[in-house]
């Protein structure tokens, strides 16, 4: 009886223990919203999930730099410190290198064999290392400055057949033209472009905005909203239709290079992303190579990651280069200093170092701090329980970052508003040291920091020079009436202009 009574007090202190445990946990959770269980924050009931962010500047005024939200059965935390967000990504290092499984994953059979979703891992440390060695290093890059040539040819073109063009759309195409090429190896021509570029912004687009409903008790909305997973197996499909046929013909191209018989064809290029990908085994499965449907699944992380991001970007640089006509000129007078005028058809990529185009430089950096093509990094996992401002931050959360936020931020950026590239530059127009990767401290992080920084850094900072450059030599780009710059935001896959750019470029020669 003694011993019964024993047992049974320490079965209710230890109860009382985990109760009191788990009181103060949930009292050291970052605040938020009132929610419910399952369905989450209140607030979904009148706002979209598909469109946070102005909805998270609201909730940062009032409860703080860090916030909790629950969407579906999930918790959330957004950070829009830039002092937590380097505790947490660079200084946890591991423990917030995770990804979290999106719900649309399992739904629609998608693999997270890919670098964005895999994982912090054996996987995914292969994936990535074939990436940044076969692809992005440095002398890969140089293999495709004939394509960047080229592309820029067919983006001056484009760029020359309206009065006051739509260079949203001739940026995405022109861009697609490059990755497609730089992914698959060869140089399609203008429809077989085309036909990918719709299918991927196909996929994009929808499912950022029609899939988010998944985040809500999916067991159930997967029944009422079948239709849209309908849909998004269809697009699916399509992308593969494309792909598949482009990844056969390179491992073909491979086997016939390896025989010494290779066709020489002027669209073909020696070296290509699907190459390295054919030549990837998992030692975690036995060895295996990829298959077709995880090789389309890479191709299109690759396309994605290096075009909409890339577009985006352009768009706004050239905007603030069309409202600030002083920076405009002032870009000129670096790059004529810098190839002079003697017709030259290019600013080469051997030209725009550091020491020779500081300005160039600056502005790029300029338009990717106050105009950051993601104003989010891809949601982050906790893999441990951890501590970040004070908060518990258990194990499982999806955790993201207000990369916008933190570079337009009033107590780091004097005038943060405004477009100044001389803030990036030092005495004597000298660049200054810009710590892109976070290493000592966060400013701007358009790239994310930490373990899952883009590892397509370099080459999307070269391309942005390259070809705001050449298109700043080639034009004098001006406003024009009733298409006047409007800075205001829209969020599609990337944060664009609501209303689309429509200058009137003069030619320079």
């Amino acid at each position: 009886m003694e011993t019964s009574l024993l047992i049974a007090g320490a079965l209710l202190l230890l109860s009382l223990v985990a109760l009191l445990r788990n009181a103060a946990a949930r009292r050291r959770l970052p605040p938020g919203p009132p929610a419910l269980p399952l369905f989450g924050n209140l607030l979904w009931l009148r706002n979209s999930a598909s469109d946070v962010e102005p909805l998270l500047l609201g909730l940062f005024k009032q409860y703080g730099p860090i916030v909790a939200l629950r969407i579906g059965s999930r918790l959330s935390v957004f950070v829009a410190d830039r002092h937590l967000a380097h505790k947490a990504l660079v200084g946890a290092g591991v423990a917030l290198a995770d990804r979290p499984r999106a719900a649309t994953s399992s739904l629609l059979g998608v693999t997270d064999n890919i670098i964005t979703r895999a994982n912090y891992g054996p996987v995914w440390r292969l994936l990535r290392r074939n990436l940044v060695s076969e692809t992005l290093h440095p002398s890969r890059v140089k293999l495709f400055a004939p394509a960047r040539a080229w592309v820029r040819r067919v983006l001056m073109e484009k760029l020359r057949e309206e009065d006051t063009p739509d260079v949203m759309e001739a940026f995405q195409y022109t861009m697609f033209c490059l990755l497609v090429l730089m992914c698959f190896g060869e140089r399609l021509d203008e429809p077989a472009v085309r036909a990918i570029e719709e299918a991927e912004r196909a996929w994009l687009l929808y499912i950022s905005r029609k899939l988010t409903v998944f985040f809500f008790v999916p067991a159930v909305t997967k029944h009422l909203f079948r239709d849209r997973l309908r849909v998004a197996h269809a697009l699916r499909m399509r992308q593969r239709e494309l792909f598949v046929p482009l990844i056969h013909a390179r491992r073909e191209y491979k086997r016939l290079v390896g025989e010494g018989r290779a066709p020489a064809k002027e669209t073909t290029f020696e070296h290509s992303y699907v190459d390295t990908l054919l030549d990837v085994t998992l030692p975690e499965e036995g060895n295996r190579p990829l298959t077709d449907d995880e090789i389309v699944a890479l191709c299109s992380e690759f396309l994605n990651a290096g075009t909409d991001t890339t577009s985006t970007g352009l768009q706004w640089i050239m905007a603030e280069l069309v409202k600030n006509p002083a920076v405009q000129d002032r870009l000129y007078e670096e790059i004529k200093a810098t190839c002079g005028e003697d017709g030259a058809e290019e600013v080469s990529e051997e030209k725009m170092d550091a020491a020779t185009m500081p300005y160039l430089k600056a502005v790029v950096l300029e338009g990717l701090r106050k105009h950051p093509p993601g104003h989010f990094v891809l949601p982050h996992k906790a893999a441990q329980d951890m501590d970040v401002g004070g908060y518990l931050i258990p194990k499982g959360t999806t955790v993201n970052f207000m990369v916008a936020e933190m570079g337009r931020d009033e107590g780091t950026w004097d005038k943060a508003m405004e477009f100044a590239p001389e803030r990036f530059l030092e005495a004597g127009d000298k660049l200054a040291a810009v710590d892109l990767y976070g290493s000592k401290g966060i400013k701007m992080m358009p790239f994310g920091v930490g373990r899952r920084i883009c590892a397509g850094l370099s080459i999307a900072m070269l391309h942005l020079e390259y070809f705001v450059a050449n298109m700043v030599k080639e034009f004098e780009w001006k406003e024009v009436a009733g298409h006047e710059v409007d800075l205001a935001e829209k969020r599609e896959f990337t944060t664009v202009m609501a209303n689309p750019l429509r200058p009137r470029l003069v030619p320079r020669n």
